[in-house]
Parts: structure tokens; sequence; C-alpha cells
């Protein structure tokens, strides 16, 4: 009985915010308390049977654990077999630790939408549905499944910046659509294109073609070559909007203002970190010629990325700002992981994914906290916080570290190894790179010191310290950052197998 449970556990972990969203529809809507209640249980079940997947997860296996799949339907096609679409799920090294990160990040981020004072029966049910996009895309095995997971998340988050956002919610949530909508095209020619070539898109299918050494030499010198190439561009572009790389980087910015910050919480903590699992999952594992080839400028987008962000990072006079840029640089840190092509590069981009995920979610809790007994972000407008509010104060600070990669905590762990492989292969890019680590140290503490310190401003000799409701989320982020600083094989032992499979396949 217990093992026929496990061996399904993806499903029951991707349609587990179902019990939450049933649990909302019989609630009425005038009962804020239940409502919010039903919300955050809700992302309860999925971070539990999240945790029994990583509790299962054997980490020296290679391939797909937890595997499901079954026919879902067909589609009858003139003088050929019907295309078949499977239902197909299961977890690997890759998809593990993100799908982990997700359930943490969302249950945290459900207690930051507490404060939530409209609609808090669609806003949750939509919060509900997002997470279950999430853990559809990082747990699909089949590409027609994994495309209507990626649009589920597109839909339901731009309904929730759209309407609980700040003054410029609604052109917030319009450029959001535009440019991502843009990337799910790209998305979906890839996909259409990889049908085309292989007459599947079953995931295992596609590895096994795209590793195969005759189908790899057609592809590569033969006449569909620039189809191939045209379909890998479609991947880079769908994923590099979504990451973002520069320059399609411009409605993160705005994003990450004019949404609440529990929403940015996600969107900054989970799914900004599809974009790096995507082009790693459909960019790297199935076109490895072809990235090869690319490495270099992959390497060059990560390096502008790390120094444009961070140089933007520190003219900013708002926080929100402020760590919007701080976003864009460290996501040129992945870029430079996975350019590194070897173990360290692509172990460092994935570690940098799950690390950022965690620090970017607790800096914007923070930032609610902050915004809601403060009334601004700006940075002229604050000062002396740590005499009126010294635990919260004292959060940031330790966030602030974790950001600028402070030994010890998990942002370390992530730029070293990042780093650490790029240098190996691109060294004049990597010693270029670490610049914008120089400059992560200065636009952190410029932030902390000017918030924290100084004279105390005069509307802030009032402001309350951290409740628990606050408190606990955040000491779980943090503590989740200092696991993974200083017992880093809690994140890296079981995603070793997979990253040296790739890694092998594409010859780093």
């Amino acid at each position: 009985m217990m093992e026929s449970f496990f061996n399904v556990l993806p499903t029951w972990l991707v349609f587990s915010p179902l019990l939450g969203v049933v649990a909302l529809l019989l609630i009425p809507g005038k009962k804020a308390g239940w409502l919010k209640a039903a919300g955050l249980f809700g992302t309860l079940p999925p971070l539990v049977l999240s945790l029994l997947l990583y509790g299962r997860f054997d980490p020296a296996a290679k391939g797909v654990q937890f595997e499901q799949s079954i026919l879902w339907f067909q589609i009858p096609l003139p003088q050929s077999p019907p295309w078949e679409i499977t239902f197909h799920l299961g977890a690997d090294g890759l998809s593990l630790p993100l799908t982990v990160m997700a359930t943490l990040v969302s249950a945290l981020a459900a207690c930051a939408s507490l404060p939530i004072r409209k609609r808090q029966k669609e806003y949750f049910l939509l919060f509900l549905f997002l997470e279950m996009g999430m853990l559809g895309v990082f747990l699909a095995r089949n590409l027609f499944l994994f495309f209507l997971f990626f649009e589920m998340t597109l839909i339901t988050l731009y309904f929730l910046i759209g309407i609980w956002g700040y003054v410029d919610r609604e052109k917030a949530a319009n450029r959001f659509l535009l440019y991502n909508g843009l990337g799910s095209a790209f998305l979906l020619l890839g996909v259409i294109g990889l049908f085309v070539l292989f007459q599947s898109l079953d995931y295992n299918r596609l590895q096994e073609l795209a590793n195969d050494p005759q189908t790899r030499r057609m592809l590569s010198g033969g006449p569909v070559s620039p189809i191939v190439w045209g379909i890998f561009l479609c991947f880079v572009l769908a994923f590099g909007i979504k990451l973002p790389v520069f320059p399609f980087h411009t409605w993160m910015l705005k994003v990450h203002t004019e949404a609440s910050p529990a929403v940015v919480m996600i969107h900054s903590g989970v799914l900004l970190k599809m974009g790096a699992y995507g082009l790693i999952r459909f960019g790297v594992e199935l076109f490895p010629d072809q990235v090869r080839a690319s490495a270099v400028l992959l390497a060059v987008l990560g390096l502008i990325n790390i120094l444009y962000g961070a140089v933007l990072a520190f003219v900013q006079e708002d926080l929100k700002r402020v760590l919007a840029y701080s976003s864009v640089s460290h996501m040129g840190i992945i870029l430079f992981g996975i350019a590194a092509l070897n173990a360290p590069g692509l172990t460092g981009a994935v570690f940098q994914a799950v690390s950022h995920g965690f620090i970017s979610a607790l800096l914007f809790f923070f930032i609610g906290s902050l915004y809601e007994r403060t009334g601004t972000t700006r940075i002229g407008e604050l000062g002396g916080l740590a005499r009126q509010a010294p635990v919260l104060t004292g959060i940031f600070l330790a966030g602030g570290m974790a950001l600028l990669g402070l030994p010890g905590m998990s942002g370390f762990i992530s730029e070293f190894l990042a780093f650490l492989g790029l240098f190996q292969k691109q060294p004049g890019l990597a010693a270029a790179g670490t610049l914008g680590l120089v400059l992560a140290a200065v636009y952190t503490l410029r932030a902390v010191l000017k918030t924290g310190f100084g004279p105390l401003a005069e509307h802030l000799s009032k402001t309350v310290d951290t409740r628990p409701s606050e408190a606990l989320p955040m000491l779980t982020l943090l503590a989740c950052i200092i696991l993974i600083g200083v017992w880093p094989n809690v994140l890296g032992e079981p995603m070793q197998t997979t990253l040296q499979t790739i890694v092998s396949r594409i010859g780093g």
C-alpha cells in the first residue's frame, strides 16, 4: 500500500494544492479569517509531500525516480500512427531541489499574504493554482504537460500582480504578460519543432535521441542543422526571458516594484528559477552540441547581467529596486555556471537557483514587513531602524550578508562553484565577473547601513519590532540559507548523479 503511494508521489504532490482549493470554495467569502487559514494550510500538504520525496530519493540512482507514465489522450493523424500524449511525471536530481524550494517558499509566502485585505478568497485560490503550476513545471516529463503547467503560472501570476499590487500594478501585469507571453510563443515553437523532428514529446525519448551519436551527427551537420539551431534558439529565448537575461529584464523590474511582497517572494524566489531549470533541462540536455558552441556567448551575457545589475543596484533609492537589480545580477551567476559546462559550474548554477530563491524570499518578506510599518521602502526616508526594531533589522542584516556571499551562507557556496567552473573554461570572463561580487558587497551594505543605522527618522519613532507570525517564517528561511552554507551536501548530494550524467553527455 505504502509502496504504491510512493510510486505516484509526484502526482500527489503536483495536485495536493487542490485540497486547499476545495476548502476555499466551501468557505463563505465573508469569513476572512477562515479563508486565510485555508490558504495557509493549503500550502502544507505540498510541503510535507516534497519533504517525503526528498527523504525517499536515492542520490546514487541514475535516471528518473518516482516515475509515472500513463496514456492521457491520442490525436489521430492521417496515414501515420496517432500522436500519443502521456501524463508523465517524475523527479531527478535537477528537479528535486527546486521542487522542495518551491513548496517551502510557497508556504512562507502564504504567511506573508496574511495582511491581504481584499478578495482573500480569489487571492488564495490563484495562489494555490500558481503553486500547482510551479510543481508541475519541475516534475513534468512530457513537453506538452510542461507547457500547460508553464502557462498556468503565467495566467495566475498575471492576476496576482494586476489585482493585489501597488499603484502601477496593471502596467506591471501587462508588461509581465507581454514579455512572458512572447517567451511562451518561443517555447511553443520549440516544442512544435521538437515534435516535428522526433515525433515525440516524451522527455525520456527526446533524451535518448538527443544523445544518440548517429542522431547527433545528423542534427549537427545534416540539412536539418539550421532547423535544430532555430529550435535551440527558441528555447534559449523562452527561458532567457523568464530568467531574465539582459536586455529582456525590464518587465521583471516593474513586477518587483509593483507586485505585493508575498507575490514577489514567489516570483523572485521560484518563477525566475524556471528559466534556469529550462536552460539546463531543455538547452544543455537536449542540445549538447549547440550549447557547447554557444558557451562563450552565454558567459558574455552572464557577465553583462552581473555587472549591469550590480552597478544599477548601487544607485537605486528604493529597496525594492535594489533587490530587483540585484536579482538581475545574481541570475548572471547562473548563466556563468551553465556556460562552464562542467560539474562545478552546473552544480553552482543549481545551487545559485536554490540559494537565491531562499535569499530573495527572505528579503522580500522583510520588505513587506517594513512597508506595513513605515509605508515606504525608500532608503532616504528610513534610518535608525535598529533602535526601534532590532530583530527586524538583524534579519535584514543577515539576509544582506547572504546576498553578498558571506562564507557560511548559501550564497558563498553557489557563487564559489559557479565561478570555479567558469575559471576552468573562460578565466578572463570569470575574472571580470568577480567585480560584480565586489559591487554586491557595496550596494548591500549601503542599503543595510542606511536603513538600519544612523539617526532615527522621526516618523519611525513608534515602529514596532517583528511579530512572531513574521519572525518564524523569516527565521525559517534564514535557517535554510545557513544550513546550505555550512552543510552543502544537503543540497549537493541528491543532484550529483544527475549533473554528472549531463556533464558526461556534453563532454564537460
